[in-house]
């Protein structure tokens, strides 16, 4: 991740929930400020059109004309503060449009015939088997889908594919339960929140090996998609299974393999703000020893990272704020016998991004991060498979100031494993122990310091008849912190061959970051860790390729890390409640196939009973795509509610929705031409206040794959 100075509002080393600026690692809110919704000069929409004579369909601020469509987005315009005398109307900028367009807030009313007419679309006929899906991170052991208790989430190699120029954040925000936000363009800091929880209580795992910085949460922006097999995403505390942080959930990202004889890999394109994205790989394998080694470069021109020229303190910039990225990855695995694999897996990316801090001042951040893991996988029995891995991953960020490196910070973990899988003639059984070392050193020297983990975790999952278990216990004995222990347990039954539902009760705790513990001024080094309860139920019914779920979930945090004002020091007074309900849909149909997400989630401060910065109460996201031949049409169509961009509650920000097109055209079989167009619609919006976001834009490219 990259750190900057700090918050220039309040000079806080604070996420949203402690500064109520922004929800970003320290320093990545820069700029903020708490504004008033109404300054002066400010009016909603009606009654601006009020003012002006026009008529209002409806009372009220957020009532639109009575259509169906109205009643599922609402508009309301933006403006922006200007001098005391009024409001600063909308503006043309350069390398950048006006804000034009209306932002958008999703009401209930339209949700639920959505979703069934996309649902009868796919009522019979299915071909696609998702139930025969596996996954490692909800037990970490491998389960097809529909063993598990867990609510989880897989993105293939063929979703990444179809993703084309979006970033791994865009894409992450398309899956259910997901939020992400940014302060600008690719390569801007940017976080991920699982189930309303904040960035930094989500656990990133890349090929077993974690990842992230020791100031704050994980800063996916450095990542390369083109470079990823698949994503695995566990929504849900599951410190019982990977110790600290995972109070909301689990991401798990796997490098790309190879298996067959020896084929070459490759793609560019080019598209809207002068991006361009090639990669080039080779990767095969056979029954002894299977490779793959892939390297990518990504550049844009970018636009604006701030958008508003009236942003406090001076930090907007009309330049366009580039970034460029190269990657590297690989893997190896010998199989010298049967039952016995030793490999070696590494994914490296520099990054070198561009912000706005003034029109007289060049900002960038250099980032270095990787990720580099060794393992040997042995069946000792019939029943027992042991692996050992060994693991480092780093995150060495430099921000620069004219060309000067102003502030170094360099992030070291390193991780060693031993984990035990037995089969029993009930179930499987895992025994596994874990050793941790974080390192931080900076241009700081109160904030070079270093901890370490030692950890023993066991857990059981089977079924007897049509019930299903698991249950997982962990103790985690941190050098700074002592013991923690966290557990879980989860129970189904199955009704019939199609249907079945669970329940679940999991605890998880989060280390406070160094950031919290010594960056001077504002730091508290007797601060706890963070706690949480989560309880969830969920019904699925699952019949050749339809899949159709509900989930209720309610997670309680407490000894929250918080920040408040004056004095912006940390401490553990906050309590926040995250309960909600996702409804989600997958299938096939013919030529077609498709899904929907609906979550409606309630992110509240218990405190104060406000909603937590940046959480919107509803989004719904549909995906449909139309395969005939050698020829694949699809589109993804996301809308957000309204949110917060302060913990105060003062700003509020319209809802948005966007929607993203993409064709696919093979050649022959070996090349496959692609477009993608995405906001399609311009959408004037904003995830960020004052900061800029994509307008339409368009990426064409090509794909080779050696048959």
């Amino acid at each position: 991740m990259r750190v900057l100075q700090g918050c220039k509002a309040c000079a806080a080393p604070a996420t949203v929930s402690e500064c109520g600026c922004v929800d970003m690692p320290l320093g990545e809110h820069l700029g903020r400020r708490r504004i008033k919704t109404r300054e002066p000069g400010y009016r909603p929409w009606h009654e601006e059109r009020k003012r002006r004579g026009e008529a209002t369909a409806a009372a009220g601020p957020w009532h639109a004309r009575p259509t169906f469509l109205s009643r599922c987005f609402h508009t309301s315009i933006i403006r922006y503060a200007g001098t005391p005398a009024g409001v600063r109307e909308k503006t043309s900028m350069k390398h950048q449009k006006p804000l034009r367009h209306a932002t958008a807030g999703i009401t209930l009313q339209c949700i639920a015939p959505l979703a069934a007419a996309l649902a009868s679309c796919f009522a019979s006929g299915a071909q696609a088997a998702d139930s025969d899906t596996i996954f490692v991170t909800a037990t970490r052991q491998e389960a097809r889908s529909n063993e598990l208790l867990s609510d989880v989430t897989v993105i293939s190699r063929e979703q990444i594919e179809q993703a084309g120029q979006t970033s791994i954040e865009q894409l992450l925000a398309q899956q259910p339960g997901i939020e992400f936000w940014a302060n600008g363009g690719p390569g801007s800091s940017s976080s991920v929140s699982i189930r309303g929880a904040n960035s930094d209580h989500t656990v990133v795992l890349i090929d077993g090996q974690r990842f992230g910085s020791l100031m704050g949460g994980p800063d996916f922006s450095r990542l390369p998609l083109a470079q990823i097999e698949r994503i695995e995403i566990l929504r849900g505390p599951a410190s019982s299974l990977y110790g600290a942080d995972a109070i909301g959930g689990v991401i798990q990202i796997f490098t790309r393999r190879g298996e067959g004889p020896a084929r070459i890999n490759a793609s560019t394109g080019y598209g809207s703000y002068g991006t361009s994205d090639s990669t080039l790989g080779v990767s095969g394998g056979n029954e002894t020893v299977s490779y793959s080694l892939q390297a990518g470069h990504y550049e844009t021109k970018g636009f604006s990272t701030v958008r508003n020229p009236q942003a406090p303190w001076g930090i907007y910039n009309a330049d366009r704020d580039g970034f460029r990225n190269q990657s590297t990855s690989g893997s190896l695995a010998i199989r010298p016998a049967a039952g016995h694999e030793v490999g070696a897996s590494f994914l490296l990316a520099n990054g070198k991004s561009h912000y706005d801090d003034g029109a007289t001042n060049d900002k960038a951040a250099q980032q270095d991060i990787g990720s580099v893991s060794l393992y040997s996988r042995n069946r000792l029995t019939s029943d027992w498979t042991s692996t050992l891995r060994v693991g480092r991953s780093f995150d060495d960020s430099t921000n620069l100031n004219n060309g000067i490196a102003a502030d170094v910070f360099h992030t070291r973990q390193d991780q060693a494993s031993w984990q035990n899988d037995i089969q029993l003639p009930l179930g499987r059984a895992l025994i596994a122990t874990e050793y941790l070392k974080e390192e931080l050193s900076a241009t700081s020297a109160a904030l070079s310091r270093e901890r370490s983990v030692k950890s023993l975790l066991t857990g059981w999952n089977g079924s007897i008849g049509d019930n299903r278990l698991q249950f997982n216990l962990r103790h985690d004995d941190n050098s700074q912190f002592g013991g923690k222990t966290t557990g879980s347990a989860a129970y189904g039954y199955q009704f019939s061959p199609e249907l079945r539902a669970g329940m679940s009760y999991g605890t998880a705790f989060k280390a406070p970051s160094f950031s919290h513990l010594y960056y001077p001024g504002y730091s508290n080094p007797n601060l706890k860790p963070e706690n949480s309860r989560n309880a969830e139920g969920s019904v699925t019914w699952e019949k050749q390729g339809q899949r159709l779920s509900a989930t209720y979930f309610h997670n309680k945090v407490e000894d929250l890390i918080i920040s408040p004002p004056p004095t912006y020091l940390p401490s553990n007074v906050g309590k926040a409640t995250l309960s909600g309900t996702s409804l989600a849909y997958r299938g096939s149909h013919g030529d077609f196939s498709g899904g929907v997400t609906i979550d409606l989630q309630r992110a509240r401060d218990d405190d104060t009973g406000r909603r937590l910065a940046h959480r919107a109460d509803e989004q719904l996201k549909v995906h449909l795509a139309w395969t005939h031949g050698v020829t694949k049409l699809g589109g993804e169509w996301q809308a957000v509610g309204d949110r917060f961009n302060d913990a105060t509650n003062r700003q509020r920000q319209g809802g948005y929705a966007l929607l993203n097109l993409f064709v696919e055209q093979r050649l022959d079989r070996e090349w496959t031409l692609f477009a993608r167009a995405n906001n399609i619609f311009d959408r004037d919006y904003e995830i960020v206040r004052d900061y800029g976001v994509p307008g339409a834009s368009v990426f064409v490219g090509v794909r080779y794959q050696q048959k």
